[in-house]
C-alpha cells in the first residue's frame, strides 16, 4: 500500500472509532470516564493531522478573483508608507 493509503485507513479508523466512541457515551451519563474517552479520541485525530497534515478539505466558498489591474491613484491618495509615517512630515 502507499502512504496516501496507509493514511485514509488511518482516518478511517479514527472516524470509526469517534462514531463508536459516541454511541457508547449514550448509554453512560457524562462521566469523567466518557470526557476522557472522547478527549483520547480526538487527540488520536489530532495527532494524525500533525503526523502527515491535515486531510484536504471541500471548499465551500467561492474564490474572490482580483483583477490584475492598476489602482487609480486617488485610491492611495491618503495611504502612508508602513514604518515611515506620512510623506507629509518634516523630520525632526
Amino acid at each position: 500500500m502507499s502512504l496516501q493509503d496507509d493514511v485514509a485507513a488511518a482516518r478511517r479508523a479514527v472516524v470509526a472509532l469517534e462514531e463508536a466512541t459516541a454511541a457508547v457515551s449514550r448509554h453512560y451519563n457524562d462521566t469523567v470516564d466518557v470526557r476522557r474517552l472522547k478527549a483520547d479520541v480526538a487527540r488520536l485525530s489530532g495527532d494524525l493531522d500533525l503526523l502527515c497534515g491535515a486531510p484536504p478539505t471541500a471548499r465551500t466558498e467561492p474564490l474572490e478573483i482580483i483583477p490584475d489591474t492598476e489602482y487609480s491613484h486617488d485610491f492611495w491618495m491618503d495611504a502612508e508608507d508602513e514604518g515611515l509615517g506620512a510623506s507629509n512630515r518634516k523630520p525632526t
